[in-house]
């Protein structure tokens, strides 16, 4: 017999069913308790709410599991490839070795955008954030491919939508650098790989060749793949209903670009080097800071180190934390500021205090290193993250679509002033 919860309002008492995951997850079902009440639940930001059944991704933050439909992300890290993944969060199964190279076909024949949204990129200032350069241009494409507007079109026709983002997203990202660095933009070379591809236009300058370091394009495909879903976070979320409104792919992923803007979801790693800068600025002296972070009445917080939803670890940061000692070591880059960074990581691995207590480095202060190492500005970070994200949201908004899920509504409890008499302006 399926679990049933009681629950008793005054003397009396209501049945709601309990639904159960593929994994354990348990959820009680209070899609009819208004109907059924007139009361509904309170629970601001959500924590303790499930908005929807998916299939995507499993976390599991106090085992420290992340799997993508059902691949362990260690797996994948090890053995997989940034575009496999996407393919793999987007249709659901790992590709053939036909699917795969269909795959890959389809995004270079869309890698170039057009003209006139070059014309777009030069009315922003250069001082413009490049998340709102990347969010616009992204918007942008709905006028290009009016379209796309329906996602109630054809599958053929959604999946030249979701071809075309993935192809357009690296070139846009790297165009936002270009804007803000002041110099001209790169075309796509199709010529390479999906990150290689991207470094180009990152930082080749005219007139000089530029090479793309095996080491470093590894690195940013194995961050990329960390970063690709992490289930119903904020931005996803915001993907997910602005998507039941039945907008399009490209508005709803542009309005995750801005949610992941925010400084409290996508803002961590930029949070890393600012705190890293900072103790520079004080003489880089790791114990004392470390002091601060263990001391309770200090404001102090260390910044990426423990996790919100992983209690024991972060898997993705044993992983990353390779990629980033391999990227110092071949780059060899003089860096007071990560040799900081590499001082903190010792101090809190070896610290009882922190071990105790699991604050780890995460995939935020690994991935911040990274960025640094690379010479990408602090504002660039979230664009690099909302790169690593897309497959996700796009996965995500196919999911909903294709479940038919109604639109988003949440409820509120209302707290205003009751109902009163409008007053003049002079008898006020």
């Amino acid at each position: 017999m399926a679990q049933k919860a009681e629950i008793k309002i005054g003397e009396n008492s209501y049945e709601l069913p309990i639904v159960e995951g593929s994994e354990g997850e348990q959820g009680i079902d209070i899609g009819k308790l208004r109907g059924s009440t007139g009361i509904i639940t309170l629970d601001p930001g959500f924590k303790n709410t499930g908005s929807t059944k998916s299939a995507i991704t499993f976390l599991n933050g106090e085992k420290g599991i992340l799997r993508y439909r059902g691949y362990s992300i260690e797996d994948l890290a090890e053995n997989s490839t940034f575009i496999e993944v996407a393919y793999l969060l987007i249709y659901g199964e790992l590709p053939s070795v036909d699917a795969l190279n269909t795959f890959k076909t389809d995004i270079k024949t869309h890698t170039l955008v057009h003209e006139d949204i070059k014309k777009i990129l030069e009315g922003f200032p250069s001082n413009a954030h490049p998340m709102g350069v990347l969010s616009s241009l992204v918007t942008a494409l709905t006028a290009f491919y009016p379209e796309s507007l329906d996602p109630n079109r054809s599958g053929d026709e959604v999946n030249l939508s979701i071809i075309r983002i993935l192809a357009k997203m690296p070139t846009f990202a790297a165009w936002a650098y270009k804007n803000e660095v002041g110099h001209p933009v790169n075309y796509p070379d199709n010529r390479l790989d999906y990150c290689s591809n991207f470094l180009k236009m990152m930082f080749a300058l005219p007139a000089e060749e530029y090479e793309v370091d095996p080491v470093v394009a590894n690195a940013l495909d194995k961050l990329l793949i960390l970063h690709a879903d992490h289930e119903q976070n904020c931005s996803t979320s915001t993907v997910r209903i602005v998507g039941s409104s039945q907008a399009s792919l490209y508005a709803s992923i542009s309005a995750g670009i801005n949610a992941l803007w925010g400084p409290l979801h996508g803002g961590a790693n930029s949070a890393v080097i600012e705190m890293l800068e900072n103790i520079k600025k004080d003489g880089g002296d790791t114990k004392k800071w470390m002091s601060k972070a263990k001391d309770k009445d200090d404001p102090f917080r260390l910044m990426g180190f423990g996790h919100r939803v992983y209690k024991n670890f972060d898997p993705r940061a044993k992983i990353i934390k390779k990629a980033a000692d391999d990227v110092l070591d071949k780059l060899g880059v003089q860096d007071p500021v990560l040799d900081i960074a590499k001082g903190l990581e010792q101090e809190a691995l070896s610290d009882q205090y922190f071990v105790d207590r699991k604050l780890y480095p995460n995939v935020d202060f690994y991935s911040g290193i990274i960025y640094r190492a690379l010479g990408i500005p602090v504002d660039m970070f979230t664009v690099m993250f909302a790169l690593g994200r897309l497959p996700g949201w796009i996965a995500q908004w196919k999911e909903m679509r294709e479940n038919n899920e109604p639109i988003g509504r949440p409820r509120q409890i209302y707290v205003g002033e009751n109902a009163r008499p409008y007053v003049s302006p002079e008898d006020r």
